[in-house]
């Protein structure tokens, strides 16, 4: 009898493994380089000083240094199990990237998912980048770099809007959430849609720090359109704060980017607001963008971003930034840019992700750097 089970057990495994199959990779990009910029600041907050000119290493020219495992296994009839663990780093200290708690470091700060994928599309929860932040990067001819495009004028946003810049829970929008549930549906005739919900886990607010999004996204025949609507409770919090349920963060964004021979060009409207106070904080932002692709290893970019608020026609910002891009290899590229950014007001909108400027006045920054995949 016992060898009747050891047989049937043996055979299970034999037959599983007929179509189990798993592979697992380690991963990683480090992007690294020189910022000049003609004002400093030691934060985000618009009464800070201005520190005067500033030449520094700087990570992250045109996305973050990161490393990642990531892995996936076959269970069968055209349905995977897949996870992925995914962190930034500073390439010039060693330290890992900020989390939702301020002040308070991560190993994995931008990824930590576990999902299911298939015909139906893909299902993944825990910590991840949320979709209205690939919808933004796909409809801005500068890709929402860190470097003057979508993501600096969006965060631009979100100092505006209180946000300090020591954690990564903002006030308008995210970039990542917490605790998160995404599915991402198959593609029909260039249309895919992507849903979030992140339950907050408070007692006693089944709304209290709750996150919800949904994204449309169309592709075909060189045009992309991305829509957004992104709505948050109990956002940026203080130390003290305890989550209510309270609606403070709302966003929506509609983009597009059209390509033929080598141009681009794009364009792109969004707002972001506080609906349980919208006296305080209801912000508009405008975008363009204009690309060529001289070959498959170089191309140069550029992109206008406009933001103002609503409620104090002083407070606006105009960044202008263009940059350009050589592949050394499959794996290599060198690049350098150029961006300047008119601050009105209290706007403390930054050029370059996590180098404040002195808000209420004109910055010219310069980048140089040199990124590689592994």
């Amino acid at each position: 009898m016992k060898l009747k089970w050891f047989t049937a057990g043996a055979l299970a495994v034999v037959g599983s493994s007929a179509y189990a199959q798993s592979s697992v990779t380690l991963y990683g990009i480090v992007d690294a380089g020189l910022l000049y910029q003609s004002t400093s600041a030691a934060s985000f907050s618009p009464t800070a000083k201005d520190l005067g000119h500033v030449y520094r290493y700087k990570d992250g020219g045109i996305y973050s240094s990161l490393w990642g495992i990531k892995g996936t296994e076959d269970i069968g009839g055209g349905y995977y199990v897949n996870f992925k663990l995914q962190g930034t780093f500073d390439s010039g200290t060693g330290r890992f990237g900020l989390s939702d708690t301020a002040g308070v470091a991560a190993q994995f700060n931008q990824v930590a998912t576990v999902g299911v994928s298939g015909p139906f599309g893909t299902v993944n929860v825990g910590r991840q980048i949320v979709p209205m932040a690939y919808a933004m990067a796909d409809t801005d001819v500068r890709s929402a770099q860190y470097f003057g495009s979508i993501l600096t004028a969006w965060i631009g946003m979100n100092t505006a809007a209180g946000w300090p810049g020591t954690s990564t829970n903002g006030p308008i929008g995210a970039l990542y959430d917490s605790n998160a549930i995404v599915y991402q549906s198959p593609t029909f005739g260039g249309v895919s849609a992507a849903l979030e919900y992140a339950p907050g886990g408070v007692a006693g607010q089944f709304q209290g720090g709750t996150r919800e999004s949904a994204v449309l996204k169309y592709s075909n025949y060189g045009l992309k359109v991305s829509a957004v609507y992104y709505n948050g409770h109990d956002t940026n919090p203080g130390p003290t704060t305890v989550p209510t349920g309270l609606d403070n963060n709302r966003f929506w964004y509609l983009g597009a980017l059209y390509t033929i021979k080598g141009f681009s060009v794009s364009a792109s409207y969004s707002n972001g607001k506080n609906p349980a106070h919208s006296n305080l904080v209801d912000l508009d932002l405008y975008s363009v963008g204009l690309g060529y692709r001289f070959a498959p290893d170089f191309q140069i970019t550029s992109g206008l971003y406009y933001l103002k608020d609503r409620n104090n026609s002083t407070n606006k910002s105009t960044e202008v930034a263009a940059g350009a891009e050589y592949s050394l290899s499959k794996t290599t590229l060198v690049y350098g840019q150029v961006g300047y950014v008119n601050n009105k007001g209290n706007m403390t909108t930054a050029i370059s992700y996590g180098a404040p400027v002195a808000p209420g006045m004109g910055t010219t920054a310069v980048n140089i750097g040199l990124r590689h995949y592994f």
